[in-house]
C-alpha cells in the first residue's frame, strides 16, 4: 500500500499548492484505520472548484493522465474524475466534495497520518464508517468488501469512535439501524 500512499501524497501536493482541502478516503483510508486489504486505486475527497481545474491540469499533465473536461464536469456536478500516475499506472479517483453537512465535516475532521516522514490527511474513522455505510446501501447492501471494511474499522478503533457523531449522521442519512448492526456485530 505504500505505493498508493506515495501517489496520494504526490497528488495531494498539487492540491495543496492550489489551497484545496483534501483527504484520503475509501478502502485506502479503511485499511489505514481498520484492517488492511488490497485495493485497486486511491480515493481522494477534495473541495475542488472550477477555478482550480486549469491549474491542476497544468501541474499534473506531465506525470499523470488527466482528462480536463472530465474534471470540469465532475466539479460542476460534484462528482468524480480520475487521474492516473503514468510511472506506476496507479489510479486516483478524486471525489469533488458535495455541498452538504457530512461532506463538509469529513474534510474538517480529517486526521493526519505520518507516511515516510510526511503528513497524509485521512478521513476520520467515523467518516470512513459513514461513507462506507452509504456506499453499502447504494450498492444494494450486498458488498462483502464494504461490510468487511466497516467492521474492520470498528474492530480496530473500538471505544475511540465518536458514537454520538456516528449516530447523528447515520440517522440523518437513514442508515442508523445498519450502523447499530455494524457496531454490535
Amino acid at each position: 500500500m505504500l505505493g498508493e500512499l506515495e501517489v496520494a501524497l504526490d497528488v495531494g501536493r498539487h492540491l495543496d499548492a492550489l489551497n484545496v482541502t483534501w483527504c484520503v478516503g475509501g478502502s485506502v483510508a479503511s485499511s489505514i484505520l481498520g484492517e488492511p486489504r488490497a485495493t485497486a486505486d486511491v480515493d481522494l475527497v477534495a473541495d475542488l472548484r472550477g477555478r482550480h481545474i486549469s491549474a491542476l491540469f497544468a501541474s499534473l499533465v506531465d506525470s499523470y493522465y488527466i482528462d480536463e473536461d472530465a474534471a470540469k464536469a465532475a466539479v460542476r456536478t460534484r462528482g468524480t474524475f480520475n487521474v492516473i500516475q503514468l510511472a506506476s499506472m496507479t489510479k486516483v479517483d478524486i471525489y469533488c466534495s458535495p455541498d452538504e453537512p457530512l461532506a463538509r465535516e469529513e474534510l474538517q475532521r480529517r486526521i493526519f497520518i505520518e507516511v515516510e516522514g510526511q503528513r497524509l490527511p485521512c478521513a476520520s474513522a467515523e467518516d470512513i464508517i459513514l461513507q462506507k455505510l452509504l456506499w453499502f446501501v447504494e450498492g444494494g447492501s450486498v458488498s462483502d468488501r464494504q461490510w468487511r471494511d466497516i467492521r474492520g474499522v470498528i474492530r480496530v478503533q473500538g471505544p475511540a469512535l465518536d458514537r454520538a457523531y456516528l449516530e447523528r449522521h447515520a440517522a440523518s442519512h437513514g442508515v442508523l439501524e445498519l450502523l447499530h448492526r455494524a457496531l454490535n456485530g
